[in-house]
């Protein structure tokens, strides 16, 4: 029971709600998530955290990215039913949108 209060918590925070859905399209690395929510690194770092604590979310290395997924697919359907609830939400269709017009190519390396 701990652990789904915990991960409903996470989804309670507006960013953290749309990080979670932009990754039902696909993993994503931390400069395509900063990208569409123009927050500081520190902050989209947390959210990150928090997410991967609470078992929502999983990162890994690809290459020189961190790429970040949804943990599994008990997760991903949890998500694709709320996603469905929330489909005429402005803000999460535009992040769906937007989601296709970037890549990490695009992002800055160090």
């Amino acid at each position: 029971m701990r652990m789904i209060i915990d991960q409903l918590k996470a989804l309670g925070e507006d960013n953290r709600f749309r990080i979670a859905m932009m990754l039902l399209s696909r993993p994503l690395c931390v400069c395509e998530i900063h990208h569409l929510l123009n927050i500081s690194g520190a902050t989209l770092s947390n959210h990150l955290k928090i997410l991967k604590y609470s078992g929502i979310v999983k990162s890994r290395r690809e290459g020189k990215w961190i790429e970040y997924d949804v943990k599994d697919d008990a997760i991903r359907e949890l998500l694709t039913d709320i996603r469905k609830r929330v489909d005429d939400d402005s803000i999460i269709s535009n992040d769906a949108q937007e989601l296709k017009t970037i890549s990490r190519d695009l992002c800055k390396t160090g």
